[in-house]
């Protein structure tokens, strides 16, 4: 509650002309919280409480300039305490994506979707966002035995089961590491785009690096809280990879390998949000997110079953689901 005042006290300091009252606009994963500010003439402002003993308001800040620059819609900052940990910001709306997708508007949304996410890249430019390194990527495929394994399943790997993870971390990362890098969000999902003028509006960008070209889009197809099938999925793909070439993104040329660092690259992000999601309930106290662990480990398996070097990662997981290997099973 005396957060809650000081951010009050703080509004009212800066916009001392209107009287207003907050309502809850979101709960971030980390310790960001959002309220929605409604003044007398019916207007309404977003307000970021970032604590900053945990969080940095700065990353923000620096790529909503980013996404302006390429022409996007990101929130528009209008005041900011960075000592205090709180910014005002423009508000982009009630209603994400994933509020208002299905079969009838997929479609539309998710070329809005693709096209911002093409000005995005283009914009790229090295040395402006942290890389996306190898550190980086092996430190986040770390969370899925500290936290998915060891602390939700409660299994601790022999010494031939962490062998083969080790060996297949190698693999994905050979993978991601060999692709062209660009902008990438981070969370580019439904979740986090907004249906809006212009659509969409793009937020929770905080994170974003400069790395392979093929996260955001895989981040929007295979997504953490809504699910499509496997035709849609790939229809997307080539919608993003035939646009991306047009305009000269250094996407692979061939559309096999293209689908190939995109499905590699998801396993990546999918291995990284079930220790993610772990964490969050065992570490943080928000158990909602382990609910679509489920829904991350069918991605896991699908781009398991269908490359032969990652066989051994497939095994592993029937091992620590205690599953049987389908009869006659051969993977391409």
């Amino acid at each position: 509650m005396q957060r809650l005042r000081q951010l009050e006290h703080w509004l009212a300091h800066v916009r001392p002309e209107q009287s207003f009252f907050l309502t809850t606009a979101s709960a971030d994963a980390s310790f960001r919280r959002y309220f929605r500010a409604t003044f007398a003439d019916g207007s309404t402002l977003v307000v970021m409480d970032a604590p900053p003993q945990h969080e940095d308001c700065r990353p923000f800040i620096k790529v909503a300039a980013l996404l302006h620059e390429a022409g996007l819609n990101a929130p528009r900052i209008l005041a900011q305490d960075l000592e205090q940990g709180f910014l005002l910001l423009s508000d982009l709306g009630t209603q994400t994506y994933l509020d208002v997708l299905n079969e009838n508007n997929a479609d539309a949304l998710f070329r809005a979707a693709i096209d911002a996410l093409i000005r995005w890249q283009l914009a790229s430019r090295p040395g402006v966002l942290p890389v996306y390194d190898e550190a980086l990527l092996r430190r986040e495929l770390d969370l899925f035995p500290e936290w998915y394994v060891s602390r939700h399943l409660g299994l601790t790997l022999s010494e031939k089961q962490r062998s083969v993870l080790e060996s297949t971390f190698a693999l994905i990362l050979r993978s991601n590491l060999a692709q062209p890098a660009v902008y990438v969000h981070r969370d580019y999902m439904p979740r986090n785009l907004m249906v809006s003028e212009p659509s969409p509006g793009i937020l929770d960008f905080q994170d974003a690096v400069y790395g392979p070209i093929t996260y955001d889009v895989v981040s929007l197809f295979r997504d953490a809280f809504i699910s499509w099938e496997e035709e849609r999925v790939l229809d997307g793909a080539v919608r993003y990879w035939e646009k991306a070439k047009r305009v000269g993104l250094p996407v692979n040329l061939d559309f096999g390998e293209f689908y190939r660092d995109f499905e590699w690259m998801g396993l990546q992000r999918h291995l990284k949000v079930l220790g993610i999601f772990a964490r969050l309930h065992y570490r943080d106290g928000k158990p909602k997110y382990l609910d679509d662990t489920p829904r991350f480990m069918h991605y896991v398996r699908k781009v398991a079953e269908r490359y032969t070097a990652l066989t051994p990662l497939l095994r592993l997981l029937d091992e620590l689901e205690n599953r049987q290997p389908l009869p006659g099973f051969v993977p391409r």
